[in-house]
């Protein structure tokens, strides 16, 4: 009988790179952060302006300041309904912003002000645990699959990813008739906890004309630290072979760099009233990533670890906004919002190599992914995130807010982790899981209190998201019931989170 027994593999390095769908939507969705006051009206901001974190959604907000202004928040994010999973804590402690508005009047009526801010764009900090049964599927047999249909034939392809060639090694191939074998499950766990951060740095200049008219312009540099751990475990069909179990141990970094430039417009359509339009557009994103894994399978025997790392770029979708605001004398401003982004156009990029030029030295070339952004197109969709926002102050140096968003679905229901799709994408993966996750919904309040020059400011963020889970992609071994299909069913989870924010700042 066979024992099973892992070895260290040699993967044959490409000369490109590139990443998969399911991982880059990690870079392109933004958490409700900022200082409290902009968390408390639900971010419901871009017309109101007047707040730093308008900064990175409509930079014509920070030409309504009068004074300047600095500030610094911080909190306690909490993840509902999960278990501490090591290295992962559901409860974390958080900085997310400190800025500075310098306000500099240039007539009766107009200012030119310039900011810096940064803000935490996205919290990486979560715990996914997902469990069900398997009938007769399992992770091994997407290999089984890949290779008895010339899926992938050699080392060479870019479908030949490092799990398969775990599996195709040292687990399917049976030397003694040189006929591959697939080894089925009767159920699996997993638990992955994932930390880190995009932090945002924004350099801002904006104005206005004759307190009507406001524009700004802010340049962005977005700073990426990405860590997932997950373990994922198979109980396997009693089997000639007596494999109990296999359990699949998988570390991921993803670490780089990203520049966009935003523009914005606010302006009063009535010339005696506060009500007020504003227009916004941001460029893509554009990234330069490095990504590594060490990932491990075994079924209790010592393993030795796979291990790769790789260069790649991805750009982000062009992204659309329209607001409204308007105020009730002193005491009462409303905003309501709405941003759109294609994510289906996100473009992932592969590193082709570079030339040298005498003046500018070494610059790096790329090439579109054709084959990974034709998935990217049938994976992900068009977002739209509507936010609506109140601020209501009883009395001058107090202000109660309340704040909604709705941001609809990025994944199409019928999306998957496609291990065949012929990229480097796939050729580095080394998990197949997969969560097509619905809209978010989150409910905020805040509350502000001055103190002469001094604000303080709290808020608080409810943020909930469920999903579908699935622990590989689909297989039918053609049209009637087959002992090599390999079909795991969906699994409901969640992401539900709370917020705590407080923020200090100080007018001079």
């Amino acid at each position: 009988m066979k024992k099973l027994f892992f070895m260290a593999l040699a993967f044959m390095a490409l000369p490109i790179a590139a990443q998969e769908t399911y991982e880059n939507t990690n870079m392109v969705d933004n958490d409700l952060n900022g200082t409290a006051r902009y968390v408390g009206m639900g971010g419901a901001m871009e017309a109101l302006g007047a707040d730093i974190s308008t900064i990175s959604t409509n930079p014509a907000g920070i030409g309504l300041f009068r004074s300047s202004q600095v500030s610094a928040s911080f909190g306690v994010i909490s993840q509902q309904d999960v278990d501490n999973f090591s290295p992962g804590n559901k409860t974390n402690m958080s900085f997310d912003q400190i800025g500075l508005v310098y306000a500099l009047r240039n007539g009766r009526k107009s200012f030119l002000n310039v900011a810096f801010n940064y803000h935490k764009s996205r919290n990486f900090n979560q715990i996914l645990s997902a469990a069900d049964n398997l009938s007769n599927a399992s992770q091994n047999k997407l290999t089984y699959a890949k290779l008895k249909n010339e899926v992938m034939t050699s080392k060479n392809d870019p479908t030949y990813n490092q799990l398969d060639a775990i599996y195709t090694e040292s687990l399917l191939y049976n030397s003694d008739d040189e006929t591959y074998y697939n080894y089925p499950a009767t159920s699996y766990t997993l638990d992955r906890a994932t930390q880190g951060y995009i932090g945002e740095y924004d350099f801002n200049i904006s104005g206005n004309i004759k307190d009507r008219v406001y524009l700004g312009m802010t340049f962005g540099i977005h700073d990426v630290h990405y860590k997932h751990y997950g373990e994922y475990y198979e109980t396997m069909v009693p089997n000639v072979d007596n494999i109990d179990h296999l359990l699949v141990m998988d570390q991921r970094e993803i670490t780089g760099t990203g520049l966009d430039i935003k523009a914005g417009i606010i302006f009063r359509p009535i010339e005696n009233s506060p009500f007020r339009v504003g227009l916004s557009v941001a460029t893509p994103t554009w990234y330069d990533l490095n990504t590594a894994n060490y990932t491990r399978v075994t079924d209790g025997n010592y393993t030795a670890p796979t291990e790769e790392s790789y260069d790649f770029k991805l750009y982000t979708p062009w992204k659309f906004g329209a607001s409204l605001g308007h105020t009730v004398g002193n005491y009462l401003a409303l905003g309501a919002s709405y941003e759109y982004a294609n994510y289906g156009n996100m473009d992932t990029r592969i590193n082709d190599g570079g030339y040298y030029d005498y003046w500018y030295g070494y610059t790096e070339t790329s090439s579109s992914d054709a084959d990974m952004n034709d998935h990217t197109k049938n994976t992900l969709k068009g977002v739209s995130t509507f936010k609506i926002g109140a601020e209501y102050k009883p009395m001058p140096e107090f202000a109660i807010r309340m704040g909604y968003n709705y941001i609809s679905p990025m994944y199409n229901q019928d999306g998957f982790k496609d291990g065949t799709v012929w990229s480097p994408g796939s050729y580095y993966a080394s998990a197949t899981d997969y969560t097509n996750w619905k809209s978010t919904n989150r409910i905020t309040v805040g509350f502000g209190y001055a103190i002469g020059k001094l604000n303080l400011d709290l808020a608080y963020q409810y943020s909930a998201t469920n999903g579908e889970f699935y622990p590989f992609m689909g297989y039918y071994d053609g049209a009637t019931a087959s002992d090599d299909d390999n079909i795991a069913t969906a699994v409901d989870v969640s992401n539900k989170r709370h917020q705590v924010l407080f923020t200090i700042g100080y007018r001079f």
